[in-house]
This record gives C-alpha cells, sequence and structure tokens, in this order.
C-alpha cells in the first residue's frame, strides 16, 4: 500500500503550494494530514468547523474539500502574510470566513458555541488555552492536533511542551482520545459527553 498515491488533492492545493514555497513559509501540514481532515470532515453533514492556524490554508483546503455544501468553516491565523494566500485562493467559498486575529482572543469570542470539528495547528487552543477550544467541542464531535512527533524546525523546549500535552490527553474526562504516530504526529479526540 503506498498512502501517497491517489490522495487526489484539492484543485486549489499546488497554487497554494507554490505560493507557500515562494513565501519560504515551511511550517505547513503535510498532505497525509490533509487527506485525514477531509475524510474526516466528510463524516460531519451540515457542521461547523474550526481551524485554529490557517497558515496558508493548505489544511484549510483540505478541510474544504471533505465539507459538503450545508458546513462552515471559521479559520484564525495571526500572521496577516499567511491569511493572504489563504485568501487568495479560497475566499471564494462561501462557506469560509477567515480570521486575522489573535487565536486565544477569538477562542474567547466564540465561548459558549458549538463545533463539530476543531483542528488545533497552532499555539492557541493547542499548547495555550487548550480548555477554551474543548469548551467549544460539541458532543461527538473531533478535536485533532498535528505536530505531535518530533520535527527538524523544534526548538529544544518544544518536546518538554509536546509530552505534556501528550499526558493531558490521557486525564481528559468526557473525551475518547487516539495517538497516531503517524504523518507527522496525529491525536484524534471524540467528546463523549
Amino acid at each position: 500500500m503506498d498512502q501517497y498515491q491517489n490522495l487526489n488533492q484539492p484543485p486549489s492545493l499546488e497554487a497554494i503550494q507554490q505560493d507557500t514555497l515562494a513565501l519560504g513559509f515551511t511550517m505547513a501540514s503535510d498532505p497525509l494530514t490533509g487527506s485525514l481532515l477531509r475524510t474526516l470532515a466528510a463524516s460531519k453533514r451540515a457542521s461547523r468547523f474550526l481551524e485554529l492556524g490557517t497558515g496558508t490554508g493548505l489544511s484549510t483546503a483540505w478541510i474544504l474539500d471533505g465539507m459538503d455544501g450545508e458546513s462552515t468553516l471559521l479559520t484564525v491565523d495571526n500572521d496577516s502574510a499567511l491569511t493572504a494566500i489563504a485568501q487568495k485562493h479560497l475566499a471564494d467559498d462561501v462557506r469560509l470566513t477567515i480570521h486575522t486575529m489573535d487565536g486565544i482572543a477569538l477562542l474567547e469570542s466564540l465561548q459558549g458555541e458549538q463545533f463539530d470539528f476543531i483542528f488545533a495547528d497552532t499555539w492557541p487552543g493547542k499548547f495555550d488555552r487548550l480548555d477554551l477550544a474543548l469548551n467549544l467541542v460539541k458532543i461527538g464531535g473531533f478535536y485533532i492536533v498535528d505536530d505531535m512527533l518530533p520535527q527538524p524546525n523544534w526548538p529544544p523546549e518544544h518536546l518538554a511542551k509536546v509530552m505534556a500535552l501528550l499526558d493531558t490527553f490521557d486525564h481528559l474526562e468526557n473525551f475518547r482520545v487516539t495517538k497516531m504516530a503517524w504523518a507527522s504526529g496525529l491525536v484524534l479526540l471524540v467528546r463523549t459527553a
């Protein structure tokens, strides 16, 4: 089995990748993660999606490719140079709202709302104020993180943060957790109560 064969990437992905390379951004999610996000997104019909860490829109494109026409995706990043690429290639999709702002500020503003799917690919809602993101997950909803396996661009102190987050996941109540030593290292949580 070749896991990279026939990924059938979203139509906008190649252009986003070219602009991402031109910008010199090296922290984008890999295609295997994108493929899983798209598959998981396809299981949620007429749902609300939240992405923490738009980046240049690579993961955003995969999520949108899995969503149905009745779903919406809200995505946030604090770097306007990155979100400009996502805007350029994805803003015509009426299901998508892109915010360029602090992720914690957005999470605070969303408290009391519910999402069926949250992909946390940045510090806010993952390493910083995880509680704010988990509060938003609907019963039966997904919370997904990537980059849990060592990456070449990690500073030396980052491994300790990852290990602490994984330990937190192990002790969560009201969630089922699956850790996957695959792609960049993924953790999938489903809220049960």
